[in-house]
């Protein structure tokens, strides 16, 4: 599904869906409550945090390093390794590879990286089809839409939601009981595995000390992709790695409890390369493609932070911004706060600028992360950016505004005046400390909220009375 409009056309679709927002705000609350449990089963909770993210914040300042090391080890495992500069080349590596292996259906985990490059559509032009096998992706292919969430791709629907795609896609009597939807698209699925000639994945971590691939699922799709068909093509961007597999560990004690409030994920699978003489199941060969598309411009800017991100989505469930607008609103793959930084660096200031501005710089994401990143700091840093190259117009209402506060600020008498008359307005608006409605631009704020009425004095007039009252000179 494309977004349709600009940014503030599609946030106004999403407050005025109802339906969305109250789907949203269920499943971003439960997320929450059990990432706080979770947490507080993990002993040292803060040392765990703070050891991920200097392994991967490592893993980033030597990049160019570990890619070699990784993709070296790789090849002495077995496996055949491509390197893509953009989704193009990305999605026709994997064609090519499709087409030479004879596949003409491919069974897909759950994988952002190929969402990214629209991955589906690429191999349909191609004759192949592609089959989404986690049970959100399947529900959002069978909708023809795309996730709303990093982790859990339907968050903005209900389960009669899902039973109605069911009903209609399938042709299946409708339901709305989880069990009974999860069995019938397993019964769907069991036909697609095995049919299909190519599995496709993503990759959680690449640990570079071994060449081992890691794919984190609550689902046993991921683990039938990567050894049920002959051929297995993970496809994973180039800033997915950490050290060592001591500081796999490290990343996968904070990742499930900041994700699904899991201690683990049910299926943590480690991948080394293809089938050997040895072994009695597993694929043929194992392709693993590393894309880049615009990730090495992002690690030489003021965001390259950002690569450390391990896609937990915990910053998406904090976010009073996401919570009340869902994923589809940030017109792109990556919602929320880290969408916030990461769209802008994949594709362009110019497209996404706006989506930098779409926090309250209130902390939450910064918080919760478990690799305790500077969303808010990068958030701001992008927004310079946005005002230097003037790819965010702003509105001529704001910045007339902010030339006369400027003014007004910088000549201190007048702006003590200035602002004895703007609470003498104010008060007279209020009722019982609170303002329910305000005029001009400030209406957009007493819309959905009160406005809290400000105190008769400032806190420069009630410092000045207290020096007074001592006898001390202001």
């Amino acid at each position: 599904m494309e977004p349709s409009g600009d940014f503030a056309v599609r946030v106004k679709e999403a407050l005025a869906d109802a339906h969305l927002r109250a789907a949203v705000t269920q499943a971003t609350s439960q997320l929450g409550s059990r990432r706080l449990l979770a947490l507080a089963t993990l002993d040292e909770a803060d040392a765990w945090r703070d050891a991920a993210r200097a392994a991967k914040l490592d893993a980033i300042r030597t990049l160019a390093d570990n890619l070699e090391k990784f993709e070296a080890r790789l090849i002495a495992n077995g496996a055949q390794v491509h390197w893509a500069e953009t989704p193009d080349q990305a999605n026709r590596i994997i064609a090519t590879i499709a087409e030479r292996a004879g596949a003409r259906c491919a069974v897909k985990s759950k994988s952002m990286v190929s969402e990214e490059t629209h991955l589906n559509d690429a191999l349909e032009a191609c004759g192949i089809e592609a089959v989404e096998t986690d049970l959100g992706e399947y529900i959002v292919q069978l909708r023809r839409d795309r996730p709303s969430h990093i982790i859990a791709p339907i968050v903005h629907l209900t389960r009669a939601d899902v039973g109605k795609v069911m009903h209609e896609r399938l042709q299946v009597p409708y339901t709305d009981d989880p069990k009974e939807l999860a069995s019938i698209a397993r019964r769907k699925l069991r036909h697609d595995f095995l049919r299909a000639d190519l599995g496709i994945s993503g990759v959680n971590f690449g640990v570079v000390e071994t060449g081992t691939l890691c794919l984190v699922t609550n689902e046993g799709n991921g683990r039938m992709v990567t050894s049920m068909p002959r051929v297995h093509v993970a496809l994973m961007g180039i800033e997915k790695l950490v050290p060592t597999m001591a500081d796999l560990e490290k990343c996968l004690k904070v990742l499930a409890r900041s994700a699904t409030g899991q201690k683990i994920t049910v299926y943590t699978t480690l991948v080394r390369g293809p089938r050997g003489p040895q072994d009695s199941d597993g694929p043929e060969e194992l392709h693993v493609v590393l894309l880049d598309n615009g990730r090495s411009d992002i690690r030489g800017g003021d965001t390259a932070e950002i690569l450390a991100c391990i896609r937990c989505g915990a910053c998406l469930n904090a976010c009073p911004v996401f919570r009340t607008i869902g994923g589809h609103a940030y017109g792109d793959i990556y919602p929320g706060p880290v969408g916030a930084i990461v769209t802008p660096g994949l594709r362009g200031m110019a497209a996404f600028g706006e989506l930098p501005h779409a926090s309250s710089l209130c902390g939450a994401c910064r918080e919760v992360c478990p690799v305790r990143l500077d969303i808010p700091k990068m958030l701001l840093a992008l927004r310079g950016v946005g005002v230097k190259t003037r790819t965010v117009p702003s509105p001529l209402s704001l910045k007339a505004g902010l030339k006369l506060f400027a003014w007004v600020a910088s000549r201190p008498p007048i702006y003590r005046f200035a602002a004895r008359a703007v609470r003498f307005a104010l008060a007279a608006r209020a009722r019982r400390g609170w303002i329910s409605t305000l005029p001009g631009l400030a209406a957009g704020w007493t819309r959905s909220r009160d406005f809290k009425a400000p105190p008769s004095k400032s806190f420069q007039e009630l410092w000045q009375a207290r020096q007074r009252r001592n006898g001390s000179t202001p």
